[in-house]
């Protein structure tokens, strides 16, 4: 009788222990999956790196625009191709309707890249023929050189407010193109021509590479 009554307490307590051991490995487990959401959210709020597509490229970019004495300018056009496509496809620098074709049609990288340091330096000279900000050039590359006489027009420094007042008069001279795709949620929406936040953009970008650079060769110069 004694024996079975020791046998019950014996097996009573081993439930016991393995109903707490249950429990414990349920609270790592929860403690752990809450430390991996919280690592994950903290890492989604990090600023976007420049990809190693685009920094593949630099040196590519460098030589182009070496050999039009604008070699100075070269984070300056690796900051465009993150913003315009993170280095990805054939036209990396999205240069096919500066050169008067259809978007992506140009497909081969180091011809995407020689008619984008094209487009980049016919800015340039036309924004200091004006007489307008390098700001104004950067906005320019993405809403075309007519922006450059729009913003000479109204002082010669950029603002998104001045990009938003260009980017709706175009909008409204061709509203079947330029509607966002008809998506009124669209951050852009009205102002669906180009992007009123590029400069925004490519600056933060230029300001990313400009740090990761520091210290290395000083071969580029400040371009503000």
């Amino acid at each position: 009788m004694k024996r079975k009554k020791s046998k019950k307490r014996t097996k009573r307590r081993s439930n016991v222990a393995f109903l707490l051991f249950f429990l414990v490995l349920i609270f790592v487990l929860f403690d752990q999956f809450k430390q991996l959401n919280i690592k994950e959210t903290a890492v989604s709020l990090l600023p976007n790196t420049v990809s190693r597509d685009v920094q593949n490229y630099t040196p590519i970019l460098q030589k182009e625009l070496k050999e039009v004495n604008l070699e100075e300018y070269t984070l300056v056009l690796a900051a465009i191709m993150q913003q315009e496509s993170k280095g990805k496809g054939g036209d990396p620098m999205q240069a096919s309707e500066s050169a008067g074709l259809p978007p992506n049609s140009i497909q081969d990288p180091e011809q995407s890249i020689k008619q984008g340091v094209k487009h980049f330096q016919k800015a340039l000279n036309y924004g200091s023929q004006k007489n307008v900000d390098f700001p104004a050039v950067i906005q320019a590359y993405n809403m075309g050189i007519g922006y450059i006489d729009f913003v000479a027009d109204q002082g010669g420094k950029h603002s998104e407010e001045i990009a938003k007042e260009f980017s709706l008069k175009q909008a409204e001279q061709n509203p079947e193109i330029y509607n966002c795709g008809g998506d009124k949620n669209n951050f852009r929406y009205p102002y669906c021509y180009g992007d009123f936040t590029y400069t925004t953009k490519v600056t933060k970008n230029i300001e990313i590479l400009t740090a990761s650079n520091t210290g290395k060769s000083g071969e580029f110069k400040s371009v503000w």
